[in-house]
């Protein structure tokens, strides 16, 4: 009996250890919590950057461009900070890779509409803008009813695009909220903004029409 049990606990240690190292003075279960913890933080994050959005789009409808500029810094602090923790502490889920540029897109639209609405951008612009993420979500959607699933990879002129649109969203809350008189700066971003979409488009369509027609990989 007795070697039976010393039998059982050094196989029990034997795969304990095979599966990760335990450090002195912690207990496995505290091991495994504080991982749990750690690699949950930059969804958090990202959460937390979702549910920002409604009270950026309460502060442009009400004019308070100041607050909705300064939520807006913030967000995009948020998204650098989740990225950084997740590649530099492999906090990186299956669940963060799909969160974080739904975050993104959320955060986008839904400024680009409130701004819109408030006539702070032309809603050219909007539509353009919004009209490329509905295109982008349906192609995904037919794609899945078709049979075969396109698979997801951002293109350079698709992040280039992002980038652009956030500094641009940026730059017209500033704008608002301290009164700068840049105006020709803006008219430029909203063509570097408008041009980029169009690429975008272009980049995604040709991807998806290559992959319906055989490829097994798509852009966006």
């Amino acid at each position: 009996m007795l070697r039976a049990m010393q039998g059982f606990k050094s196989r029990g240690a034997q795969s304990s250890l095979g599966k990760r190292p335990v450090q002195d003075n912690v207990s496995p279960a505290n091991s495994r919590l504080a991982g749990a913890i750690a690699l949950s933080l930059p969804n958090l994050i990202t959460l937390a950057r979702i549910l920002m959005v409604p009270v950026m789009v309460w502060a442009i409808a009400a004019e308070q461009m100041t607050l909705a500029f300064v939520l807006f810094l913030v967000a995009g602090i948020s998204d650098g900070v989740d990225g950084f923790l997740a590649k530099r502490f492999g906090m990186a889920t299956e669940v963060g890779a799909y969160l974080d540029p739904l975050a993104d897109k959320v955060l986008i639209v839904s400024i680009y509409v409130s701004l819109g609405i408030v006539e702070a951008i032309p809603r050219w612009l909007v539509i353009l803008v919004v009209s490329r993420d509905i295109l982008i979500v349906g192609g995904i959607m037919l794609s899945w009813v078709l049979g075969n699933p396109i698979t997801i990879k951002p293109a350079t002129v698709s992040r280039l695009n992002t980038v652009a649109q956030i500094v641009l969203g940026g730059v017209v809350l500033a704008v608002h909220a301290f009164r700068w008189d840049i105006a020709f700066t803006v008219r430029l971003l909203m063509a570097l903004v408008a041009v980029l979409t169009l690429l975008s488009i272009a980049v995604y369509l040709q991807d998806w029409v290559r992959h319906v027609g055989g490829a097994n990989e798509g852009r966006a």
